[in-house]
This record gives C-alpha cells, structure tokens and sequence, in this order.
C-alpha cells in the first residue's frame, strides 16, 4: 500500500506541476529556468543558514578535529603535494572530497582560517584551468620523471573534477565569485565535445556510475546562464550514466544467490540521478525510479537504522554486514538533492533517519577517528576479520584514519555541513520552508525582495517541539512551509499562542499570513513508540526519527602497530549484549520513556544520552559471538521457550549515542510448552 500511495502522490504531483500549481519559480535564488521543471523549493546561498546548540557542536567539533586539520593530520594525501595543488600526489578523488565538505563548514562558521585553506584549492583550479577548458591536476609535472600509465589515467579520469565541481558551485553561493562560471562554461564545452570520444566511463567505470553530480552542475549552470549547449550537454551525460533508472525500478536489487553486484557508494550516489535528470525528461519513470529502488534495498539489504548491508559490494540485510560511511554521506546528499524538485518529504524522512541515527555513530566524539564500516547490531570494534564483502585487513569497523579504505576519512566531512544547508528553503511563490528540522537559524528574502531572519529553537530529535521566531524587516505577506513527519499523526501549531489547524492528512502545512516582527509558530510533532520487523523477524524500537539500540557498556582501547602509521581505537563490550525482548512487552508496548534533556553540547554518546526507553528482556544463552560479531541472530519466536533466564529490565537509548548495540532483537517467548 505504501508503493502505490507513494506512486499515487508522484503523480499527483505531476498533475498539478502541469495546471500551474507549481509552476511559478523563485524570484530572488537561483532555481530551474524552463524548459526544465519548476521545482517548488530552491536552496539558499551558502552562509544563509548557521546552525546552532546541538548542531553548531558537531560543525565545531569537525573544525577542530580531522575537517579543519585534514591538509595537516592526512598530509600524504591531502597536503600541498597533492595534484589538485600543482603536485605530484594523489590527482584523484580525495582531496576534492574533503573540499566538498571544508566548504560549507568554512562559511557556516564563518572561519577565515578555513576560508584561507579552501581558497588554495579553489584557486589553483581556477588559475590552472588549460586553454581547451580541461581543468584538475595535471598527468604529470613539469620538470620530474613521474608519467606513469595510472596516474595519467587518475588524472585525466572524469570522476574527481565532479567532486570539485560540487565544491566549486558551493564557493559561488557563499562568494558570487564570477571566475567560477567562467571555469564551468568552459569545462562543459569540454565535455560537450570529448565526451563522444571519450566517454564518462573511459578512464575508470567510477564517472559512469556517478554521473548524475556531474548532471547536477550542469543543470545549476544552465539556470544562471541559460545557455542551450548545457541541455545538450545534460542529454549526453544522461545517456552515458550508469541506467540507474532501469535498476532502481526492476529486480536487479532484489536478486540473492548471488547479490547483484553493486557498490554500496555508487547506489547512494546514483539513487539520485533518475530525479536529477527528471527535471529535463518530465517522464514519471525518473520521478518514480528512486523509491522503488529504496524500497527494493529495505527488503533485501535493508537495516533498521535506514542504511543497507553493503560492504562494499551490496551484501543483504543480516545485521552484522557492515555499512560503509561514504554510503551514509552520499545516501544523505541525494535525499537533499531530491527533496527540492520533488517536494516530497519522504525524502525529508529519511534523511533525518539517516542524520539522527547513522551519521553520529560512525565517527568519534572528537571527529578525529572514523569507522569505515558500522554494524546495526555491533558488539564489537577490534582487529579481526568479519564477513564482509571487503574487509580490509580486519581493520573496517576500527575506529582510526586510515583504517579499512581511506576513501572515508576524506569524504566524511559533508554529512553535518550539508545537512545544516538544507534546514530551510526558498519557495517557487517566493516565501520559505523548513523541511527538515534542527536547532538552527537562516536569512531568507521573501515577497518582494524583504529580508526574513528566522531562528529555529529547539533540541529535536530529542524533543517533539520546534519554535521558530520570524522577524522580516517589514510586514509582510508570504508562505511557510512545515514538514509533517510520516511518523506523526497528530501535529499541533500554534502562532502567536492561538492555534492554527492542520491538516492531518497532508505532509507540509502551508502557512500564508501577513506576517511582522516577533511573530512566532511553535510545532508539536508528538511521538509514540512504534516496532518494526527485520531481519529473521527480529525487531527494532522507534520513537519519532530515532532508533533505539540496547545500551552496552563500552571500554575503548588506543591500539599502535606498525601496519598503521596512526593508533586507531577497539571497543570491546563491558556488559551482557545478547537480549531478545518478549512476545508479551512487544503486544503489551510495556516502554517507559524517559527525557533527561540535553546535559552536553555533545548529546551523542552513552554518557549524555538525552532519552532512554526502558523495557523488559531476556538473555539468550545460545546467541554468542562469532567472530568480533554476534552470532546468527536467532529466528523469532522459536526456539526460545523455557531458555533457563530471567526477564529483567534493559535500557534503550537513541541509536546515535551507541558504539555497541543491539538495535534489531530477537523475539522470546516466555511461556512454558
């Protein structure tokens, strides 16, 4: 039923897009010019949103941790020998991809000392860009003997520059400096005429796969300068994508035996590409493609936290197989790239599943060690080998620099930035939205060209209400969107203390009002706890857009040895991790909640929790570890009568303040035959 509404929805919005509901555009941001559609929500600039309380701490955290010192702490790589600096280091993926996230952290924080790191990159790009519009590091440097076959092939490959291209476009938002889209007129005439010979794919299958952030640019280009070879161009580039549209849609994910052969960053990263290209094909099978493919990974591959088992090839939904950090930050940024030109806030949900239980728990409470790869169910982080499609060495769930594939600890930087980008929005009748909701606050022009700030106050998704204070310079009249989460079923909404109705039904509450300083609208999204089944029918405990995990005592340990240059961290279980919760409290909902409120800046860890759930569960003697994992997780209900244990009371917390957990438990039966 959940397919056919969603289908339903798409089309309806279709219908109403062509009868003019949506096809006005936003007057004061940049946002689709025709031919291509009307999308009902543009972004702003970078620097118009700053995120604050919770929020603004993990962007601090990231500038003093490895986002602010990567050039320094990762020299080898991302230092000033690096091919995007003029060197002869890595020319490929990296270093761009620690820009992509350095940039929107510089300008949130409005940090000049970033700033000045960023604009190296910028502008050796910039000023290095070759007569024929190539840009990006060279196959070889002046001077030296290093022309070797890999590195020209690294260097030349399609890939990297649109990572930098990403980078770039954000740099123009924050600055309006024009030397960007002279760059990109004259690369995209580039491509226009090599990409026949030389295909998206050519150099390495990596630009075949992602050419929808590659379409994405395009298509940014064309709404600032409307010049029609870019739609040729987008054409193109389209037809030379990776058909994700096709494997979205079919059975190509849903195959076992073996599993479908796909890369767990690629899918994150190409879910995005049927809707990008949906805004020139206005062809319902784009619009459509993206959630049927996540719903094809929810029942094959899919966990309870909302990411997929893919290490790193696509590797089912039993939830000790690892899911990769670069998946979670990609997966992240195509649910931001939809939401604007789809409106949907299905993607609005699932992002902030992903943000709110996925994004914290992969990197520490410091941001100066990852974790390449997490488990939903995950007992232990130590050097041993585990089932994974890949595993490097058994360092992938360690939580160091370079530990598992060091493409993580470059790429890593965007998850928090560009969620913060993407709190609030511009509307195509020129008012603004908040669709997706943190502590934060934004300056929005609105009307006629009059300036909004508004100021988001609120600890969700710790807490179900959200406060915005909106103060335009003058009166005046305009539109305010809200999200209604899925999960909700009775929003309340209050201006100025008098409450406004809403509609139950519907997932954005528009609000259009003449609106004046000091007004304010307070959100309740109340909350109930809600169950979900998984994997060999184990089941996961939810409450609003957090997941709860069994709260498992932790001891970390600093490990040095000489296979890697830097120590990375084991965290080994203090306390008994192998429950499963009873037929009887799962029928009889016996969860107590409990708000101890935020006692830190840093909410997501064990120790400052902000809630808790306790409930009963009961040991399972048989269910142990197996390899650094927990062993099979046992099938529900049977065969766990009389298991010889007692019922006793366990501790729940929201899944992004765990390291070790349990979030998907088996189900026992307590009664005797």
């Amino acid at each position: 039923m959940q397919r056919i509404n969603f289908v339903i929805l798409n089309l309806v919005l279709i219908f109403l897009s062509y009868n003019g509901f949506s096809q006005s555009r936003n007057s004061h941001y940049i946002t689709n010019q025709a031919p291509l559609l009307a999308q009902p929500y543009t972004a702003l600039p970078l620097g118009k949103i700053k995120p604050s309380g919770w929020l603004k701490k993990m962007l601090e955290l990231q500038r003093d941790g490895l986002t602010g010192n990567l050039d320094s702490i990762y020299q080898l790589v991302c230092g000033p020998d690096n091919g995007w600096l003029g060197g002869i280091g890595d020319s490929w993926e990296r270093g761009p991809y620690w820009i992509d996230g350095l940039t929107p952290l510089a300008y949130q924080l409005e940090d000049e000392e970033l700033q000045a790191k960023l604009d190296k990159w910028i502008n050796w790009s910039i000023n290095n860009q070759r007569e024929n519009g190539y840009f990006g590091p060279y196959p070889y440097k002046e001077g030296t003997k290093i022309i070797k076959g890999t590195q020209q092939k690294i260097s030349e490959d399609w890939w990297p520059k649109m990572v930098m291209l990403k980078a770039l476009q954000q740099y123009y938002t924050a600055t309006e400096d024009q030397r960007v889209l002279t760059l990109m007129s004259r690369y995209f005439k580039y491509q226009l005429e090599k990409l026949p010979t030389f295909p998206l794919a050519h150099w390495t299958y990596w630009a075949g796969r992602r050419g929808g952030d590659n379409l994405q640019i395009v298509y940014w280009l064309y709404n600032i300068t409307k010049e029609k070879y870019l739609l040729e161009l987008a054409e193109l580039i389209h037809e030379q994508t990776y058909n994700w549209t096709d494997v979205l849609s079919g059975d190509a994910i849903r195959k076992t035996n073996p599993y479908t052969d796909i890369h767990c960053v690629n899918i994150a990263q190409g879910l995005k590409e049927p809707v990008i290209y949906y805004q020139q094909s206005k062809d319902s099978i784009h619009l459509n493609a993206p959630y049927l493919g996540l719903e094809s990974l929810k029942n094959v591959h899919g966990f309870a936290n909302g990411m997929y088992g893919g290490d790193e090839s696509l590797h089912g939904n039993d939830p000790i197989q690892g899911s990769e950090f670069c998946s979670a930050v990609e997966i992240m940024y195509s649910f931001e790239s939809m939401l604007p030109i789809t409106g949907n806030t299905y993607y609005a949900d699932y992002l902030e599943r992903i943000a709110f239980n996925v994004l914290p728990t992969q990197h520490n409470d410091d941001f100066t060690r990852k974790q390449y790869f997490q488990q939903a169910n995950q007992i232990k982080v130590s050097h041993e080998y585990r089932n994974f499609n890949c595993e490097y060495a058994g360092s992938s769930t360690l939580f160091g620099i370079t530990t598992g594939y060091p493409c993580c600890v470059s790429n890593m930087h965007q998850g928090w930035p560009k969620f913060v980008q993407n709190l609030f929005y511009a509307t195509s009748d020129n008012g603004m939205a908040a669709l997706v909701y943190a502590p934060s606050s934004a300056e929005i022009i609105v009307a006629d060209g009059v300036k909004v700030t508004i100021e988001e106050k609120t600890n969700y998704p710790f807490d179900d209400q959200i406060t915005f204070e909106i103060n335009p310079e003058k009166e005046s009249d305009f539109s305010f969107h809200l999200r209604v989460p899925e999960w909700c079923k009775n929003p309340q909404l209050s201006i100025n203390g008098t409450v406004y109705p809403t509609n139950a039904t519907s997932s954005i509450i528009r609000i259009s009002r003449t609106w004046k300083k000091n007004d304010v609208v307070v959100l309740e999204l109340p909350s109930e706890v809600r169950l979900s089944r998984w994997f060999e029918k184990s089941v996961a405990v939810e409450k609003g857009p957090l997941l709860y995990a069994l709260k498992i005592e932790e001891e970390w340990r600093e490990v040095k040895t000489e296979d890697w240059k830097d120590s990375f961290f084991e965290v080994w279980p203090k306390s008994p991790w192998n429950y499963g919760i009873s037929k009887k409290t799962l029928n009889q909902k016996d969860f107590q909640v409990i708000r101890t409120g935020i006692q830190a800046d840093m909410p997501w860890n064990l120790q400052n929790a902000p809630l808790k759930i306790i409930t009963k569960g009961k040991k399972i003697p048989f269910w142990k570890e197996y390899n650094g994992s927990t062993g099979k997780i046992p099938e529900s209900p049977w065969p766990h009568r009389d298991l010889g244990t007692k019922e006793e009371s366990i501790e729940l917390i929201p899944y992004g303040c765990t390291t070790l957990r349990i979030s998907q438990f088996p189900v026992v039966d307590i009664h005797k035959k």
